[in-house]
């Protein structure tokens, strides 16, 4: 079955965990263009919304990874993403580990950025060339969670945790 659902409410009613595969060097992001323009990105709407989300999250006893797959050397928007890891998402309480991409040749990944909640259903992120996210889709087949569910924890086992982890 697919069907769409809002992110937050997929979230609020995940139990046990959720996880992410980024696997782009670009995004469209009100935070990263604080960031860009050399303005605390602690103070950006978008942040402190992403951090009481996970952050309630965790707090309910949900384990919340994301696993990065990268360019090297970043782009501008990765090494955004690097730079405020610790105080976005670590702080929150997710867990985020990175690959570079050239040790991922050998994986088989969706052609997608996914999140699955609670190995029940996948959310894949539709994203154009310049990042900007066009669409979402929600799928609960069982086959298709497996597949992100595989791919997520070949990434995950080959990854290096951010704080151990440092770019070329």
């Amino acid at each position: 079955m697919t069907h769409k659902l809002p992110f937050y409410e997929l979230l609020g009613g995940c139990e046990r965990s959720a996880f992410h595969l980024e696997m782009r060097d670009w995004y469209g992001d009100p935070v990263y263009e604080e960031w860009r323009a050399g303005r605390p990105v602690g103070t950006c709407q978008a942040y402190r919304d992403w951090y009481a989300l996970i952050s309630a999250t965790v707090a309910r006893g949900v384990t919340v990874r994301r696993a990065r797959v990268v360019s090297e050397p970043f782009s501008d928007y990765v090494r955004f993403e690097y730079e405020v890891t610790p105080a976005l998402n670590i702080a929150a309480g997710e867990r985020v580990r990175w690959l570079p991409r050239r040790r991922a040749s050998d994986l088989l990944l969706p052609g997608n950025d996914f999140w699955v909640f609670d190995r029940q259903l996948v959310r894949f992120h539709h994203f154009d060339g310049n990042g900007e996210q066009l669409s979402t889709e929600v799928n609960e087949d069982p086959a298709v969670v497996r597949l992100c569910s595989h791919a997520f924890k070949q990434v995950w086992a080959r990854a290096v945790d951010h704080r151990s982890y440092q770019p070329a």
